[in-house]
């Protein structure tokens, strides 16, 4: 299945994993920087919760396993990542070593030169079968010059099973979101522009093809701010990941967006009376980006690290623990089912045909350039 053309070099292999197919785990060749000097302690910022737990679990303790003298410290602040790598290159004072970000946030860092230009195949290993990085993850997944993928991912909606308010009807259209009579109750939403955006203009009337185009007029900005209006007295403004899963789970909230692997950890490991709704569910890529400025034995680490954490296997290991596609095309069919439920992880994937009938594609490209604007924009509505 190809989503207009966006990652599935790096993710239609997931059919493989539905199909049970099964590979045999190679040994990566040791990196390019082994041997070298190498600091004993690392800084990596990520975004806490499930996702964090999943490359903690897949990579982080089997790489400190092997390399007992380091010491991983997290900090859970990519959803900042953009700003705190201005103030830290502003200040001249770089504190974090590896950091997890979007597609779109590695564009902005990598045209301002925060981020480290980086050659795939010096910093990812090959895999198993000798196959470069660079295409075992294929060109749709490197969008950046910055930017060494993990996974492939939507922001979608989780929504309470147990609302009486609704008279046995369960919320399935994304326009349901915006429709408080049919389905009262608080809803909870990033407190930043992205897809919010998308999502207010789909629900009034403008054609997924067409929503970006709008979205470069003041007018198209001022439509989709109209209609996130109506439901904005009954919205909960979420920054972290985990806060919807905990706001469905208090019963806070009604329905929530979030990312589809906290709501499957949420649903399947929490077991919450909670669905999630697949509609108009909003593609996105994550990876690392590097802080320029590092200094050698540093950098050396943060390499060391990577060629770890981005192979082969490791990537597999992390889509075991969260609903996540794998970046690489040789990880999908090491992938099966949940490493501690048993379940088959492939219905639990945003590109499962089933879940993806009317998904989107973030334009990244459109995100790095109009964000910072739009952010300011978004900032000035909601305090008004």
């Amino acid at each position: 299945m190809r989503l207009n053309g966006f990652w599935m070099t790096g993710t239609a292999a997931l059919a493989l994993v539905a199909a049970g197919a099964g590979a045999q785990e190679d040994q990566a060749p040791e990196s390019p920087v082994a041997g070298q000097p190498m600091v004993d302690a690392l800084t990596i910022v990520s975004w806490g919760g499930a996702y964090q737990e999943s490359q903690l679990k897949a990579y982080v303790e089997p790489y400190v396993e092997a390399n007992p003298e380091l010491e991983v410290t997290w900090d859970e602040s990519s959803a900042e990542a953009v700003a705190g790598m201005r103030a830290q290159s502003e200040a001249d004072n770089i504190t974090w070593d590896l950091v997890d970000v979007t597609a779109a946030d590695a564009m902005r860092l990598c045209d301002e030169g925060l981020a480290m230009e980086v050659d795939i195949n010096e910093i990812a290993a090959p895999a198993p079968d000798g196959t470069e990085a660079e295409e075992d993850f294929g060109e749709d997944m490197l969008v950046s010059d910055c930017f060494i993928p993990q996974i492939a991912y939507s922001y979608t909606f989780g929504y309470r099973t147990d609302v009486e308010d609704w008279g046995g009807e369960s919320p399935s259209e994304i326009c349901d979101v915006f429709d408080l009579e049919a389905f009262p109750g608080r809803r909870s939403l990033e407190k930043r522009p992205h897809n919010n955006m998308e999502w207010a203009l789909m629900c009034d009337g403008v054609p997924q093809d067409e929503i970006y185009e709008t979205l470069e007029t003041d007018e198209g900005q001022d439509r989709a701010l109209a209609k996130l209006d109506t439901i904005k007295d009954e919205t909960v403004w979420w920054t972290a990941g985990a806060d919807t899963p905990q706001l469905l789970a208090d019963g806070e909230v009604v329905m929530g967006s979030t990312y589809n692997g906290r709501l499957f950890s949420l649903i399947a490991e929490q077991d919450q009376p909670v669905e999630m709704m697949w509609d108009a569910q909003a593609y996105d890529l994550d990876g690392w980006v590097i802080p320029e400025g590092l200094d050698e034995a540093t950098l050396n680490r943060v390499k060391d690290f990577l060629w770890f954490a981005t192979d082969t296997q490791r990537l597999a290991d992390q889509a075991k623990y969260i609903s996540y596609g794998p970046a690489r095309d040789s990880s999908a069919p090491l992938v099966g089912q949940h490493a501690e439920l048993g379940i088959d992880m492939a219905p639990h994937m945003p590109t499962n045909p089933e879940n993806a009938q009317n998904a989107y594609v973030q334009n990244f490209e459109w995100w790095a350039d109009y964000r910072d604007d739009l952010d300011a924009k978004f900032q000035a509505w909601l305090a008004q």
